[in-house]
């Protein structure tokens, strides 16, 4: 399988550039200011969609490819998105920084999940809300986008057990239409997450 950095370095946005319907739907509700970190970005969608909603965003991704389009769709939409080139796997993770974090299909193995986890945990400002749209292991019988490994996706317990102590504002799980760019297409099963950190 190609990097993601070799999966990025075409013209076209793999992924569209318009924003995942469920943050687009959710982000809204929360009147969110202040700083934004969009995980595992990829190209920039996201991210650019926050700064249009007035936060000051940055995006991590493993990709330099990917940041390099954030850029690129940042500048043609006038906004400003901070990137930082970050596996993670080996993130640093600071203490009570960001007002809200996302997560839009950001795949990695079961021990990166974890700590990701309580890396949103560790840097979510006490109220801050995390937003989170993943495939289930379910995903598997559908073949419309994502990892074709279980060990990539994502169970709906896990997701809750990691949060037990935040206000649930949203969770769901079951099937959605997501038509992306070229890669998600068609009825898939996810997961959605909206948390909020306990002040």
């Amino acid at each position: 399988m190609a990097s993601w950095h070799e999966r990025f370095q075409t013209k076209e946005y793999l992924y569209g550039i318009e924003p995942n319907v469920f943050i687009k739907k959710i982000h809204p509700n929360f009147n969110l200011s202040g700083d934004a970190l969009a995980i595992a970005e990829g190209e920039g969608r996201n991210a650019v969609y926050l700064a249009e909603r007035g936060m000051q965003v940055t995006a991590w991704d493993i990709a330099q490819s990917g940041l390099d389009k954030t850029k690129q769709l940042a500048k043609n939409r006038s906004v400003k998105v901070s990137t930082e080139l970050v596996d993670l796997s080996q993130a640093t993770w600071p203490e009570n920084k960001w007002d809200e974090i996302i997560c839009v299909f950001g795949h990695y193995p079961k021990e990166v999940q974890q700590q990701t986890f309580e890396g949103v945990r560790r840097a979510l400002k006490p109220g801050g809300y995390f937003l989170m749209e993943v495939y289930s292991v379910d995903q598997l019988q559908y073949g419309t986008g994502g990892p074709k490994t279980e060990q990539l996706l994502y169970r709906p317990e896990e997701v809750l057990s990691a949060f037990t102590d935040y206000r649930i504002v949203h969770f769901f799980t079951g099937e959605v239409i997501r038509n992306e760019g070229t890669l998600h297409n068609g009825l898939s099963h996810v997961i959605q997450l909206a948390v909020q950190k306990p002040v």
